[in-house]
């Protein structure tokens, strides 16, 4: 498995924030938002989008950044599918991308971050720390006009881990399951996955560490100290490697976005407890 790694080197004539974080604050984005090469991501329903949004921002859904695919709800689409989808959101190879979430869409956002770090982008791309509802810059209901960026061929991070590997590694010395839904799916009180594949438990051995504790509840991330805190608490020691999932790939991308920070080596598990349950794999309580 190959480890996450923040790329070290700045795009050129860009001063990158100060911070050795994956986030920006509200303060920096105000000072940085007329940034030619900025692209704004405004992730969030789509209603409240249209009547309030940061000025140049783009909407932008799940769907423009995965596929669904053998049944299962959100994957990585292949190399060649992303770069276009990449592109029609008006990001190019010098973009430096800040996405940010609207109420309490934490984890649609980092999936989204996820998605560009997996792009070999995740050195250029920032989370606004507390959404919208921090932001105390103007907004506006004007939509940006569609922007096509360029990008090159691009060759997909090894963050995914599929179900083989998942289940090779159940025991693996140095590796920690970790289950990001909340407790009571972890704890079988509530079913998990597809309809006609329901399962109550989680995959056996995993830890559970909730996405909701990633976030305070103001909606700004806990410090990198917090979150190290948090793996520690959940039973990852240092230099484990993380296989982190959830229901369908998207919560659990919050906890590897606290995983980057906190300096933890993580992979998503993309199809997550709606692939494991398909295949009817056993589960614990």
């Amino acid at each position: 498995m190959i480890r996450f790694a923040i790329a070290a080197a700045l795009m050129a004539g860009a001063a990158l924030p100060a911070s050795a974080e994956m986030r920006v604050t509200p303060q920096w984005l105000n000072a940085h938002a007329s940034d030619a090469n900025l692209v704004l991501l405004h992730v969030g329903d789509k209603g409240r989008y249209k009547n309030r949004h940061i000025p140049g921002a783009r909407h932008v859904d799940l769907d423009d950044i995965a596929v669904s695919s053998d049944g299962l709800s959100l994957q990585l689409p292949p190399a060649a599918d992303l770069k276009t989808r990449l592109e029609r959101l008006g990001i190019s190879a010098a973009s430096r991308i800040v996405v940010y979430y609207d109420q309490d869409w934490i984890s649609p956002a980092t999936r989204v971050v996820f998605t560009l770090h997996a792009a070999g982008l995740g050195a250029q791309t920032f989370l606004l720390d507390g959404g919208l509802a921090h932001w105390k810059g103007p907004v506006t209901r004007d939509v940006p006009p569609a922007k096509t960026g360029r990008l090159p061929d691009l060759k997909l991070l090894p963050v995914i881990a599929d179900h083989a590997f998942v289940k090779a590694h159940l025991t693996a010395p140095g590796y920690d399951i970790i289950d990001a839904r909340a407790a009571v799916f972890y704890d079988g009180l509530h079913p998990g996955g597809p309809m006609a594949h329901m399962k109550r438990g989680h995959i056996p051995g995993a830890k559970s560490l909730p996405f909701t504790s990633i976030h305070n509840d103001d909606l700004t991330l806990k410090t990198p100290a917090e979150l190290k805190a948090l793996f520690a608490a959940a039973g990852v020691r240092p230099g484990d490697r993380v296989i982190a999932y959830c229901h369908i790939g998207q919560q659990a991308t919050e906890v590897l976005f606290a995983a980057r920070e906190a300096g933890i080596d993580a992979v998503l598990y993309d199809g997550s407890f709606e692939d494991w349950a398909i295949r009817n794999a056993p589960v614990e309580k």
